[in-house]
């Protein structure tokens, strides 16, 4: 929760919340205000642009501050493939060391042709096609990233920590995202079910240092967090990373925790949207959009 400076709001009491499944308003039955201890997946994108991977690589250690005795952390590559570089451990000095050893590779930002659609050829240059255009595949920057493959994996890895934990997703992307073998629905399916919160921090936008994100859905990447009740923040140099980091962390460990059992919603349907409202004007709400009825109970 947060006002429209985007500062924490922890003030908040159970009366100032309304809560709906449906669409039907559902009656509270526990509150807590209480910071949580977090169970993270840290998950950064192993082909970010050469013009950001510098000042990513040089913030990494940063990310380890953010985190507790009481939390435990994991960190995860991806490119292709998801690559587990340290399973779940509370020793935070094994995070700043795996950390301080990653060494992230990058993509050229440069537009390529793609060869499957490109056109004739003459001594490698394409064939004018009579009126001044020259035809031309599909371009595309050079990128392998599999960004739903890598939260579906990080989904899994989490849905067997405990109840009382926060679950997270602490990803370092610039958002793109090829070719996967599991959809969008099936990796939303997953994240939502395990009762994960995908914290995104973007390092290809040039918007206001530590703005959350204004216009909501316009990516794979900020649906995610949408969807789970995350976040999405946008940077690129280094100074600005170190702050974003602290910041993700301290947002996802101090949320209201709002529980309810659900009456008259919807027959037949697994999926059931979920909307909170809170009765103080001017502040900003962020949760989860829904649930899966044959979830509740299973892997969290």
């Amino acid at each position: 929760m947060k006002d429209k400076q985007g500062q924490l709001v922890g003030d908040l009491q159970k009366g100032d919340f309304r809560l709906f499944a449906d669409q039907v308003e559902q009656k509270i039955q526990n509150f807590s205000a209480e910071a949580v201890p977090l169970s993270a997946v840290v998950l950064i994108d192993n082909d970010l642009p050469d013009k950001a991977v510098d000042q990513v690589q040089k913030s990494l250690v940063s990310i380890s501050a953010g985190f507790g005795p009481s939390d435990e952390a994991a960190l995860v590559t991806y490119q292709e493939f998801p690559q587990t570089v340290s399973d779940f451990s509370f020793n935070n000095d094994k995070l700043f060391t795996q950390l301080q050893r990653l060494d992230l590779a990058s993509h050229s930002t440069a537009i390529v042709n793609d060869p499957t659609t490109a056109g004739p050829l003459i001594n490698g240059h394409p064939i004018p096609n009579g009126m001044g255009i020259a035809p031309h595949g599909s371009k595309r920057p050079r990128s392998d990233s599999s960004l739903t493959d890598a939260l579906y994996y990080s989904a899994d890895m989490l849905k067997a920590r405990g109840r009382d934990r926060r679950k997270m997703v602490f990803l370092i992307t610039d958002g793109s995202n090829k070719e996967n073998q599991h959809t969008f629905d099936e990796t939303l399916h997953s994240l939502l079910a395990a009762d994960v919160s995908v914290y995104a921090i973007s390092v290809s936008h040039e918007l206001p240092i530590g703005k959350s994100i204004a216009q909501r859905g316009a990516s794979e990447m900020q649906k995610y967090a949408v969807e789970t009740g995350g976040d999405t923040y946008y940077a690129a140099k280094e100074s600005d990373l170190e702050r974003l980091y602290a910041n993700v962390t301290e947002e996802a460990r101090n949320q209201y925790t709002l529980t309810f059992s659900p009456e008259d919603v919807s027959n037949g349907h697994d999926f059931h949207q979920i909307e909170v409202r809170v009765r103080r004007p001017n502040l900003d709400v962020t949760a989860r959009q829904g649930y899966y009825q044959s979830a509740i109970g299973v892997g969290h």
